[in-house]
């Protein structure tokens, strides 16, 4: 099943009927195998997800394949899909896995030095950096987000473990609440939260190590 990437479109159903939610389509796409409805998933979430595993994989090929692995994978799976359960978490569910296995398959576990952009960018960034990184500020979101726009942050995340990694994509970069990022892991909410400032605290040590001379 290939599935293209491409811009959004407007839907062939847009003002004929009220848009139906993604719990609605998945579930008539479940009990008549309606296609109209398994593609017009995939345009919901074309980009959106495919922006989130290009970000979490760092290759944009190996991400594509991901995308179109997670959406076989939604059509497979789709009569193990829980009444009662949102589909949005269920996907990215499905996508994070198939992401970390990919991970593991490649083996592109890339050793990121800080400070390859020369002396000149590591002069800029410790003004800001170094503040923000010895801050005192209780919300791991709002501390992540002063990063020079994440920019450092991204270039850092292959150092932390693959939980603390998700957590980081799906609350920072994805914007999700602790209560959506903890049911795509399937961990309690006090994990979520304990896993994201872990992550903080080990960025802190990268870059205190970074930068300890």
């Amino acid at each position: 099943m290939a599935i293209k990437i491409q811009e959004p479109r407007k839907s062939r159903l847009a003002g004929a009927r009220e848009r139906k939610s993604d719990e609605e389509l998945f579930a008539r796409y479940r009990r008549s195998g309606d296609r109209g409805c398994f593609a017009e998933l995939v345009q919901r979430y074309e980009l959106e997800l495919y922006n989130y595993l290009r970000r979490y994989l760092g290759d944009a090929e190996m991400a594509e394949d991901v995308f179109q692995g997670t959406f076989l994978l939604v059509h497979l799976k789709c009569q193990q899909f829980e009444v009662g359960r949102r589909f949005r978490p269920w996907l990215y569910a499905i996508a994070t896995n198939a992401a970390i296995d990919a991970r593991r398959r490649s083996k592109r576990h890339r050793a990121i030095s800080l400070d390859r952009a020369g002396a000149k960018e590591n002069e800029q960034e410790t003004g800001k950096l170094g503040d923000l990184l010895v801050s005192r500020d209780p919300d791991p979101v709002t501390h992540l987000g002063r990063c020079e726009d994440g920019e450092w942050v991204r270039r850092s995340l292959n150092e932390l473990s693959e939980q603390m990694r998700s957590v980081v994509h799906l609350v920072y970069f994805q914007g999700m609440k602790y209560r959506e990022a903890a049911e795509v892991l399937r961990v309690p909410v006090g994990t979520v939260k304990s896993r994201l400032n872990t992550a903080v605290q080990k960025l802190n040590e990268i870059w205190n190590r970074a930068h300890e001379d």
